[in-house]
């Protein structure tokens, strides 16, 4: 299992998105998942790009400064 850290880019802001997937296909649908669920209606996502992607062992973090 991987960590991986997104930046979703809509029209007036930039969201970060972490995941935590078996695989970078798997992780990106799940980032468009979570995006659909936490805005009602949905925005405009112009990208979402991979940031990082780190190996899960017995501990692993990012750091997301705003």
């Amino acid at each position: 299992m991987d960590l991986y850290r997104f930046e979703a880019v809509l029209e007036n802001s930039i969201v970060p998105i972490v995941v935590v997937a078996e695989s970078e296909e798997k992780a990106f649908k799940m980032a468009e998942i979570e995006l659909e669920k936490h805005f009602l209606p949905l925005p405009e996502v112009k990208e979402i790009a991979l940031f990082e992607k780190k190996k899960i062992r017995k501990s692993v973090a990012f750091v997301i400064h705003e």
